[in-house]
């Protein structure tokens, strides 16, 4: 690497090596010097340097080395001279760009030049292995080595600077100026590969700029010219990717557009805004989606009517058909009747997108679905008196389609007209931004609506028509077309037809008849007519079981003729509901409408209120112009005539003369009157250096015998002092003897109260120092005695808390186990409660059986002779059982009452199973329970003997013993 001690020695070295042919070293040597750290100031030779350096990237094809140089460069530069680094990049895109044309024209097949499909990617090998084989070099291979490597060499260029000056704020236009020329490359020479490529570098540089916001130097979106600028720069974007055909990128650039517009929070103007809608009638209508297609043509026609002064009579009329014939090409029903939850969901976004886009609201509030239908879009057409500008073709056709009911002749009535609208359209010579109108690529639509219409018209007067007939009726199709455009509309339930190709006949049904909601209602009808006709007709086998059903047969008939009445009048109840939402939605939509437009109205009246303000910004703009023009020509004229004659600088008659122009030229004409000044000054001063030199030369001798003359009375002068100073030195030292003998005699006294002074002091130090090592001494000890206690109060109340810590945790842990052995407590008792109801249960079952067994043989055994009444028993035990405190329940106490005074005592307890009988007629309670002797058995508790306690005793006794809750209290008797 060599190094050099000025810039202009590595411009000459790199000369010197060109001259001899060394174009590589020679572009080493200079890169070395641009990216060396010590040259990082702005110097002028340094412009000159990368335009060398520049030249010899161009020529070598090193678009890397340029990359370096410039981005060293762009360091350099950026914050001194800007303008230079935009002077240097002007002229590497000149020299690709006049490398890449001369290559062209050497060329002489361009197209077989350009048949390359990516210019990034290497060579195939299959034309390597070509190139091998064959012995001479075809033509069409020499003209694609020509051209291709220097337009691949432009194409790095472009990349290479729109990377450099993607976030410099001071060199946007320059920015603007690269994307534009790169977009023309793409269109010039068919580069869609690297078109996709350069939209996504733009997308991204967008995206980077908006991230990192805190950046220097970087672009303001904000600004006015900055924004348009960008947006400019996209709408280039945009028209390319139409005029290439690439429909998913201009798509692409319309979110773009939309995306950069929501970023700034503010609209466009209404000519960028015209291409904008332009381009989108364009991508729709190859998308297939006519209805955004039509509210596109629906946007584009207000902004012409509303902002196109210039606006002919005959292109609104034209504009105005193509919007209605736009609308009338939408299907009239609505695809995704049919469609999934998810399908459903993803519609609806699309829906709200495409709303956005073409409505152009940057904070959107709407549901894109309720918003954009066609119904709605033809209401608007009508409301908006876009229909009464539109040509007469197209308001019969309007007339017809959607007002008049022409089922034997819609067709005939039809043709004509779209005969006459397939002959209309052109160019707009009023609004030369929208593509050329051709009215003739709605037709096939048209025709395919009117068979649509046509169908729904005929299958309300026929029920049945033949193929041949139906086929009359239809003149733009052949039925087999027909067929499959009715197979759609049938899919959409906007017509419900079959097609019967035995008998050559088509049959028209009623939607209402074939609904989901009737079917479903039929369904539900025929199952309830299955289960009655079950229950009127059971099946021999279960004859068993029609004893039970047959009486509830006619209840059951009622309850469900109540049943389907009931759901009658909700079904109709609820017909009405959506009667009257339907009303109150349609209410609503009104008012939004009527809402809407007010707002629009609203808003043309602020815009005509701004453009009147704007008109007198600008009537006061072109007076202060005016203003200033004249105290320019003033100060020229004040100007002329303070210079000098002969020097006046006249001024042409077509030459713009401002202010500024005549303060510069005034500027400039001092700074020449200096200038000759200062030359002046200088022929001056020359001429007084020569008198002064003169002056000099005659007053030296003079001045060198005065120098002699004042060394002599100086060199006397110095001896007459000295000899002076000397008798004056003498005189002092006696009088200094003298004084020295007279003092002599106190020297001892001096002494002597030297040492009582000294010794005084000493005692006075050792004393203070005795004391403060004494109170020194007293403050460590203090401070110990403080650090001790603080240790020991620290001790104490860590020693505490970690006591009265565990002091809580041994608390907590014995609540726990006092809960745990409580909880487990409650649960025994629990257990046990629910064993003895369990119990209680069995024994009522018990009875209940023998109950039912003593009803069916007294039911079976009508013959058999009465046996005498059973004696009670539970009269004597009664009282023993109260006597006791054992439980005896309610019911045999009261018939051991009433029972006591008439029956006699029982005979012996042996006797109890053998006394059965039938009780008397009377006795509901021997006949439902078997008698009261069953009784005792089970609940008295002497009728089995008293060895063995009852449930409830051994309950309580087992109570009394030990309560679940850890009390030795015994608890109370059972009330």
């Amino acid at each position: 690497m060599a190094h050099f001690a000025k810039p202009e020695n590595a411009l000459k070295r790199a000369d010197e090596l060109i001259n001899v042919g060394q174009k590589q070293d020679a572009l080493q040597a200079l890169h070395d010097l641009i990216t060396s750290k010590r040259y990082r100031a702005w110097q002028k030779p340094l412009e000159k340097i990368m335009f060398k350096y520049l030249d010899l990237c161009v020529d070598l094809k090193r678009g890397r080395f340029a990359k370096d140089g410039l981005i060293q460069y762009r360091i350099v530069c950026q914050q001194v001279n800007v303008s230079s680094l935009e002077e240097v990049i002007k002229h590497f895109l000149h020299l690709s760009t006049e490398k890449a044309e001369q290559a062209r024209s050497q060329a002489d097949a361009l197209d077989e030049a350009l048949d390359v499909d990516d210019l990034e990617a290497d060579r195939k090998p299959e034309d390597l292995q070509l190139s091998i084989v064959s012995g001479e070099k075809g033509k069409d291979r020499s003209d694609r080595e020509l051209v291709t490597p220097w337009f691949k060499f432009l194409w790095e260029t472009y990349r290479t600077v729109l990377e450099i000056l993607r976030n410099n704020s001071k060199l946007e236009a320059l920015y603007a100026m690269t994307a534009h020329k790169a977009f023309q490359f793409c269109k010039q020479y068919k580069r869609t590969t690297e078109f996709r490529r350069l939209c996504e570098i733009i997308r991204n540089h967008l995206a980077n700029l908006n991230k990192y916001r805190d950046q220097r130097d970087r672009p303001d979106l904000s600004a006015p010219e900055s924004l348009q600028l960008y947006l400019d720069t996209r709408f280039d974007q945009l028209k390319v990717a139409t005029e290439l055909g690439l429909w998913q990128e201009a798509f692409r650039s319309v979110e773009d557009i939309y995306g950069l517009m929501c970023m700034v929070k503010k609209t466009p103007k209404s000519s960028l805004l015209m291409v904008y809608y332009s381009k989108l009638t364009e991508i729709f209508w190859i998308s297939s989606s006519p209805l955004y297609h039509a509210y596109a043509w629906f946007k584009l026609f207000s902004l012409q009517k509303n902002f196109n002064k210039n606006l002919s009579q005959k292109d609104l009329q034209l504009i105005a058909s193509s919007v209605v014939l736009a609308a009338l090409s939408v299907p009239p029903f609505d695809r995704a009747q049919s469609a999934s939850h998810m399908e459903l969901e993803n519609e609806k976004e699309r829906n709200l997108r495409m709303a956005n886009l073409i409505g152009f609201n940057l904070e959107p509030k709407f549901e894109g679905r309720d918003m954009l239908s066609r119904s709605a879009l033809l209401s608007e057409l009508v409301s908006r008196g876009v229909l009464s500008c539109a040509s007469q073709e197209v308001k019969d056709l309007f007339h017809v389609l959607e007002h008049e009911f022409h089922p034997l002749d819609l067709g005939s009535k039809i043709q004509p007209l779209l005969e006459k609208i397939s002959k209309s359209g052109g160019k707009l010579s009023s609004a030369p931004s929208l593509p050329e109108v051709q009215l003739s690529q709605y037709v096939p639509s048209l025709e395919k609506f009117a068979t649509l219409r046509l169908l729904q018209q005929v299958s309300k007067i026929y029920q049945t028509i033949r193929i041949e007939s139906l086929s009359q009726l239809v003149p733009f199709f052949e039925f087999s077309v027909v067929e499959k455009i009715s197979v759609d509309a049938v899919k959409n339930n906007f017509v419900a037809m079959k097609v019967d190709h035995m008998k050559g006949v088509v049959i028209f049904g009623n939607l209402g008849i074939e609904s989901d909601g009737l079917k479903d209602h039929l369904a539900v009808f025929a199952e309830s007519l299955n289960k009655v006709r079950a229950m009127l007709f059971p099946v021999p086998s279960k004859a068993s079981k029609l004893g039970g059903i047959v009486p509830n047969l006619a209840e059951t008939v009622e309850k469900e003729h109540k049943r389907l009445l009931a759901r009658k009048s909700i079904i109709e109840k609820r017909k009405e509901d959506q009667e009257r939402q339907q009303l109150e939605m349609e209410r609503e939509e009104e008012q939004k409408r009527l809402k809407l437009q007010k707002l629009t109205e609203e808003a043309e009246q602020k815009r005509l209120a701004a453009e009147l303000l704007e008109r007198r910004k600008q009537r006061i703009l072109r007076e202060i112009e005016e203003k200033e023009l004249e105290e320019a020509k003033a100060l020229l004229e004040d100007t002329e005539k303070r210079m000098k004659k002969g020097k006046k600088k006249t001024l042409l008659d077509g030459e713009k003369v401002t202010k500024e122009t005549v303060k510069q030229m005034a500027i400039t004409e001092q700074v020449k009157e200096r200038q000759e000044m200062e030359k002046k000054l200088q022929k001056l001063a020359k001429t007084m250096d020569y008198l002064e030199r003169a002056k000099r030369e005659e007053a030296a001798p003079l001045i060198e015998a005065a120098y002699q003359r004042r060394l002599v009375e100086e060199r006397e002068f110095y001896e007459r002092e000295q000899q002076r100073e000397v008798e004056l030195s003498r005189e002092r030292h006696e009088s200094d003897l003298k004084e020295k003998s007279r003092l002599s005699r106190m020297l001892e006294f001096k002494e002597t109260f030297q040492g009582e002074v000294i010794s005084r002091r000493q005692a006075e130090f050792d004393r203070i120092r005795t004391e403060r090592e004494e109170r020194i001494s007293q403050m460590i000890r203090a401070r110990k005695q403080e650090r001790e206690i603080k240790r020991k109060q620290l001790y104490y109340l860590t020693t505490e808390e970690e006591r009265i810590r565990k002091q809580q945790e041994e608390e907590e842990a014995r609540k726990r186990e006092e809960a745990e052995k409580r909880k487990k407590q409650e649960a025994e008792h629990k257990a046990k409660m629910d064993e003895i109801a369990e119990k209680q249960r069995q024994r009522e079952r018990e009875l209940e059986e023998k109950a039912k067994k003593s009803r069916e043989e007294l039911l079976k055994g009508t013959d058999a002779p009465p046996a005498r009444p059973a004696e009670p028993t539970v009269a004597p035990a009664a009282p023993t059982a109260q006597g006791s405190g054992k439980y005896v329940p309610r019911f045999k106490r009261q018939t051991a009452e009433v029972s006591a005074p008439t029956q006699p005592p029982p005979a012996a307890d042996s006797d109890r199973w053998g006394n059965r009988g039938p009780p008397p007629a009377d006795d509901h309670w021997g006949s439902s329970r078997g008698g009261p002797s069953q009784k005792p058995d089970r609940w008295v508790p002497g009728s089995r003997g008293s060895d063995r306690p009852s449930g409830g005793d051994a309950w309580r006794s087992g109570e009394e013993r030990r309560s679940p809750f850890g009390s030795s209290r015994p608890r109370p008797a059972q009330r």
